[in-house]
């Protein structure tokens, strides 16, 4: 569970969006515990006192983002998950999409030798198959998700990693790709005296899709629905009017492909061996056909149950409908003799051509190229939905700082999203938009991810007690994935190591060595903390409250706590070695956070207050020992500030004579980094409850 001590170095950082309303049952009595005057858990999310009517600014923003979720819905995980359709719009879109700059990258390397193009549309459709397969194999295995987290299990956190960084990298390309190649489809019709509105319009769109997407995943995904249903029409349209109308022409293409094959095995420059090179750098940087394959798997928290079989439908969907575009895009390349032309893209050529044959041919043209444009839009989703979600699971590892693990009130990745979209609008301005780069750093970060999820895979069936034959299926599965997936990848980083396939390497590699370097903090603060609990985790605990009456009129300490460890226990004992006799009763104020952690299904709220309460139950009884009469009060949220404020300004009025105390670890040196990569959520609490007059002190606990 994701439960966050206030304070707490090691535990999840605030969030920063307004507490979520809250399921609460006050529990069965227990005759042993001190008796106190107000219910143990907070209901629902009650308004705070003297709260000031909301700005404009909050108003604006509550309506183009929505209200908060309402934790007290047991079916509101139902509600957030997405079915297999839906999947394969939100998630597919990104495969699909990349029909838009996949096949013609590939193409263009054998447009003057096109009877290979008849090869490599075989290999195109021949690999969506089989990398589609093997992720659908693989969520059997690990249904809570693949990629990062086979890589981090089968072949150890640090390769692990190295995959997460590859697959955030990914998908902020995703976006940047997406975007740029929306641009490229509009400008293919659009006057050129527009092109300076270009990279205003791309970064426009971007901000737009963080808005979208910060109202909600499936909110996002349904809004883009007609859009994705209007591409898959109109490109039935152009693929089957292109091998239609060159049905009479099959055997004069067939002819020029033999005639082809055999000049150039004749060629003493080429030859077969030449062939076969350029088939493979072809294959290879057509990569970016398969970039979006594996988001159903790095998404699989957000489908609906049971979640591996819809999935595996996902997948389906995903698998025919990419290997039909891209196969068939390169045949219709094939049969038109598509040229290039410059400021137009391959797509665009194509549909000018199959256009010239059909009613209202350059109104077919323009629907084209904007039903790509805007799929490419609903692509770039995609980045939006699995960025946050990688980012969030590197956050729970500790990886990454742990506030991007928090949700908002609507139950999003808010800072991951915002992290997405803003490294989008730096990949877009660093590259000026060109989608040859893009494409080349986008496919070197996905095979990368790809390659060592299949070695993973590979790894988990040798390992695994299966059937012989079954087994044997798998490991030829996965090793023919592993050997495709590190061939492309490979090749795109030696054939375009200056355009593009350097800075993915740089980028990724750097990105890995921060997650390195965050990753040693946690640990060292960890160990310092686990030194703290050792020191005072022999403290006497009882379960049998003492013979003192719980008092609620006499001078009480509230103290802000977490999970039972040595911070918590230091803040306990230090308000009676700091304020000797002052204090006759002890109150503890516990939050459940739920973050990304934590949000798993329907029974996350319980499981949260399970785990809460077992917190709260062994400080009663810590107090118990020393003699204390105590009592708790707790609440569950997405934001701990928020939720600790209205529970602290209700304890001060059931217990008049209140001071409250929190703890907070000092480092001996402080750097600029910690406020990131620590949450404040003491000083956070500390500031409201002075505003509105009480009391609070936070007690240091020095970790040297």
């Amino acid at each position: 569970m994701a439960l966050r001590t206030l304070g707490g170095a090691y535990h999840r950082a605030s969030a920063s969006a307004t507490a979520a309303a809250v399921p609460m049952t006050t529990p069965a009595p227990d005759p042993t515990r001190p008796p106190a005057s107000g219910p143990r858990e907070r209901i629902g999310s009650a308004p705070l006192p003297a709260v000031a009517e909301p700005s404009l600014l909050a108003r604006t923003t509550r309506m183009v983002l929505g209200g908060p979720r309402d934790l007290r819905d047991r079916a509101l995980y139902h509600s957030l998950t997405l079915i297999s359709f839906l999947a394969w719009i939100g998630l597919g879109a990104d495969a699909l999409s990349s029909s838009s700059y996949g096949p013609q990258e590939g193409y263009r390397v054998v447009r003057d030798h096109p009877h290979l193009a008849l090869a490599l549309a075989v290999l195109t459709a021949g690999t969506v198959f089989l990398i589609s397969s093997a992720y659908s194999r693989l969520i059997e295995v690990f249904p809570n998700g693949g990629g990062y987290g086979v890589a981090s299990r089968m072949l150890g956190p640090r390769i692990g990693v190295v995959s997460g960084c590859a697959l955030m990298t990914d998908y902020v390309l995703t976006i940047t790709v997406s975007i740029a190649a929306v641009g490229d489809a509009l400008f293919s019709f659009l006057p050129s005296g527009w092109l300076a509105w270009k990279f205003p319009g791309e970064a426009v769109l971007i901000m737009g899709l963080i808005v979208l997407n910060l109202r909600g995943v499936k909110e996002s995904i349904v809004w883009l629905t007609p859009i994705f249903l209007l591409f898959v029409l109109v490109h039935i349209v152009l693929i089957g009017g292109g091998l239609v109308l060159h049905l009479d022409a099959t055997g004069e293409v067939a002819a020029r492909v033999s005639k082809g094959f055999s000049d150039d095995m004749a060629n003493a420059e080429l030859g077969a061996l030449g062939m076969l090179m350029l088939l493979l750098k072809a294959y290879a940087l057509g990569g970016g056909t398969y970039t979006g394959i594996e988001a159903v798997s790095n998404a699989l928290p957000l489908l609906r149950e049971p979640r591996v079989a819809t999935a595996k439908r996902t997948m389906m969907y995903l698998a025919i409908s990419l290997s039909v575009t891209a196969a068939g895009l390169v045949l219709c390349y094939l049969l038109w003799d598509v040229p290039e032309v410059p400021g137009k893209t391959s797509n665009a050529v194509l549909a000018e051509l199959v256009g010239a044959h059909l009613p209202w041919g350059e109104g077919f043209v323009i629907c084209v190229l904007v039903t790509e444009a805007a799929l490419l839009v609903v692509a770039a989703q995609a980045g939006f939905i699995g960025g946050p979600r990688v980012l969030a699971n590197l956050a729970v590892d500790s990886w990454m700082p742990h506030r991007f693990a928090a949700l908002s009130e609507r139950l999003n990745t808010d800072n991951g999203i915002m992290i997405m979209g803003v490294l989008a609008l730096l990949g877009l301005w660093w590259t000026n938009g060109d989608i040859t780069t893009l494409v080349v750093m986008y496919a070197i970060n996905v095979f990368l991810s790809f390659s060592l999820t299949m070695l993973g895979m590979i790894r988990w069936w040798l390992r695994a007690k299966q059937p012989g034959a079954v087994k044997a299926r798998r490991l030829a599965l996965f090793g023919t994935g592993f050997v495709i997936c590190a061939t492309i990848l490979g090749v795109t980083a030696w054939q375009e190591f200056d355009r593009g396939g350097s800075t993915a390497l740089i980028v990724t590699g750097l990105l890995t060595s921060l997650c390195l370097l965050i990753h040693g903090h946690y640990q060292l603060t960890i160990s310092k903390l686990r030194k703290l609990f050792s020191d005072l985790g022999n403290q006497p605990r009882s379960p049998t409250p003492p013979t003192t009456p719980f008092d609620p009129k006499a001078h009480t300490a509230v103290v802000l706590v977490g999970g039972y460890g040595g911070l918590g226990i230091h803040t306990v004992l230090n308000v009676f070695k700091t304020f000797p006799h002052v204090f006759k009763n002890l109150v503890f104020i516990s939050v459940g956070v739920v973050d990304s952690g934590a949000f798993k299904g329907e029974d996350t709220v319980d499981e949260l207050r399970k785990k809460t309460l077992e917190n709260l139950e062994k400080f009663v009884e810590l107090a118990n020992g020393l003699g204390v009469p105590s009592t708790y009060r707790l609440a569950i949220g997405t934001d701990a500030v928020d939720e600790v404020e209205t529970l602290c300004l209700a304890v001060a009025k059931e217990f008049p004579r209140t001071t409250f105390f929190a703890g907070k670890i000092i480092f001996q040196r402080e750097r600029w980094y910690h406020w990131l990569l620590h949450n404040n959520t003491a000083n956070a609490v500390q500031k409201r409850l002075h505003w509105v007059g009480r009391t609070m002190v936070i007690l240091p606990a020095r970790l040297r």
